[in-house]
């Protein structure tokens, strides 16, 4: 719960320093004095929107903190350990607004960003506002009273995640729908170069085989002759050759030999380069023998050769690239067989997603039927309470198959029927001002007793409620303070005289200056706040003994 709160220039406050107790807070004060202003400066510690404005003239920042005690909070002290910023059974929040309009905000002393205040307030504080009947005529946020009633948070995940799955599916089967005329184009001039590649058929390193071929053909003349007149050099001259040389040279060297053995070597030398020779004559006869200059062979080669150009220029590619072009073409064709195999795919994983949802929005819906049923029961008990003695509450909860949203597929709408004899329709068209409020009420607080928030707010919710009606508001705020912390700022005796404890707010103007104070009433002081409320600035006997009833009622 809220135990205490510390505001410093914000607005027309110099310094405020409130300590709160558990149960009914009632918080009244003068028109005009700041009432709702320590609700307002809550609020910057929850995340609320501020800027420079809210600096008390001449200061150079607005500094409020609030501490909370966490000792029946169990989500909030877990959302803390699981952003590593626990600190025991306390929670302290502090934000900061310059005059510049900069903002920063702590969360036990730890900076962090405004998000994170956001997130973490509605775990601390559940605020009412003075118009909160009004948002009630919108049936999205009667959607929300609903699902924040049946507290059901798994099946709206389920929905949720659902509902993404399904829009996830839609939207890669729009983009593969989208572009299935561009495939079946691509398709067939893939299907047309392929089979004529394929017809060609040139394998890896073919056109390089090619290549040296053709150029060996194209001078196998030159070839034949050069080698056969290397053989006529080595071992064929009939004057001279390098063989018959060298075996002169060898018999020359093992003479010599035998005079002076160091020369052993060049003999051994002499002979290695025969052998070198004589092999070297080989190797080219071989050659020669299976040299053939088939005319034909050249021609078949050249036109292959010519073709695989014509093929490249055709391709835009370079000839020794068409292979690897080839096997390119294939994997893409491949490929978008590939996409039409998963575009039948994607339309049964559609088709199956939009199952899931459905199912998923079916126990939702029977769920929001099943509370909505309870709800209305206990809202149709509370406003009869509220000087509404035959007025009928419903909550239509219908189920819609053509509506998919993250939330679900039901329409939700509140009817109320107030007279006898009146038809249930929508609120909007049949509550006035001042029932619509006391409808609005008595669903706060009842979904308030259902949501695990520790502290409660209740800003002038009772507006347009007066007399018996306004008793009966202030014994339903009581009771509700009996296991949760209400602040309840109202302007109606009958509310405030049944807090567990009153704070008075007071505005004083000094030297030009205007400062707001908020204080605590001991039971004399209530009864004289109470009386002022009842019988305004004159206060006479009888006012003070209706305060003093409405006190020990």
């Amino acid at each position: 719960m809220l135990c205490q709160l510390s505001i410093n220039n914000f607005a027309i406050v110099r310094f405020l320093e409130l300590d709160f107790r558990a149960g009914m807070t009632s918080i009244t004060g003068e028109t005009g004095a700041g009432k709702s202003i320590a609700i307002d400066a809550l609020g910057l510690c929850l995340g609320n929107r501020a800027d420079a404005g809210c600096v008390r003239p001449g200061a150079e920042k607005v500094e409020v903190s609030a501490r909370f005690s966490l000792l029946d909070v169990p989500l909030a002290k877990r959302w803390l350990e699981d952003n590593d910023l626990e600190l025991d059974d306390e929670c302290i929040l502090r934000r900061t607004i310059g005059s510049d309009g900069r903002s920063r905000a702590y969360i036990n002393g730890n900076p962090v960003p405004l998000a994170q205040l956001k997130a973490l307030g509605p775990l601390l504080v559940g605020i009412h506002g003075q118009h909160a009947h009004h948002a009630l005529l919108k049936t999205e946020q009667q959607l929300i009273l609903l699902d924040s009633y049946a507290n059901h948070r798994l099946l709206l995940d389920a929905v949720s995640a659902a509902y993404q799955r399904f829009r996830t599916n839609e939207q890669q089967l729009l983009e593969l729908q989208r572009s299935q005329q561009e495939r079946i184009s691509r398709k067939q001039l893939l299907s047309y170069q392929v089979e004529e590649l394929n017809e060609f058929g040139l394998a890896e390193q073919e056109f390089a085989e090619l290549e040296q071929e053709h150029k060996k053909l194209a001078n196998g003349s030159a070839l034949m002759e050069a080698c056969q007149n290397a053989i006529y050099l080595l071992s064929d001259g009939e004057e001279s050759n390098v063989d018959s040389l060298l075996n002169k040279a060898i018999s020359v060297a093992a003479e010599v030999e035998t005079v002076d053995p160091q020369l052993a070597s060049v003999s051994n030398m002499l002979n290695d380069a025969l052998i070198q020779v004589q092999e070297s004559c080989s190797e080219l006869q071989r050659y020669l023998d299976k040299l053939e200059l088939d005319p034909e062979v050249f021609i078949q080669i050249e036109e292959r050769l010519s073709k695989a150009m014509l093929l490249s220029r055709k391709h835009h590619v370079q000839p020794s690239a068409l292979y690897q072009h080839h096997q390119e073409l294939l994997q893409e064709l491949a490929s978008l067989d590939s996409d039409e195999s998963r575009l039948q795919e994607m339309e049964q994983q559609l088709s199956a997603s939009r199952d899931n949802y459905m199912a998923q929005a079916q126990k939702l819906s029977q769920s929001r039927q099943r509370y909505g049923k309870e709800l209305e029961k206990l809202v149709t008990e509370s406003i009869r309470e509220l000087n509404m003695p035959k007025a009928k509450f419903v909550i239509a909860v219908e189920f819609n198959e053509q509506l998919m949203t993250l939330h679900g597929s039901d329409n939700v709408e509140f009817r109320v029927s107030t007279n006898p004899g009146q038809p249930l329709e929508n609120m909007a068209k049949v509550a006035s001002g001042g029932e619509l409020s006391r409808i609005g009420l008595g669903i706060q607080v009842i979904t308030a007793r259902k949501v695990a928030t520790p502290t409660l707010i209740f800003d002038e919710v009772d507006v347009g409620i007066s007399g018996p009606t306004a008793a009966v508001v202030g014994r339903m705020l009581r009771s509700l303070g009996e296991s949760t912390q209400v602040l309840c700022v109202t302007h109606l005796p009958q509310v405030a005289g049944n807090g567990h404890q009153h704070m008075y707010v007071a505005k004083q103007s000094k030297g030009g200056m205007t400062e707001t104070s908020m204080v605590p009433l001991d039971h004399e002081q209530r009864i004289q706040e109470l009386a002022r409320l009842l019988g305004g600035d004159i206060i006479t006997d009888n006012t003070l003994a209706n305060a003093r009833e409405l006190l020990n009622a």
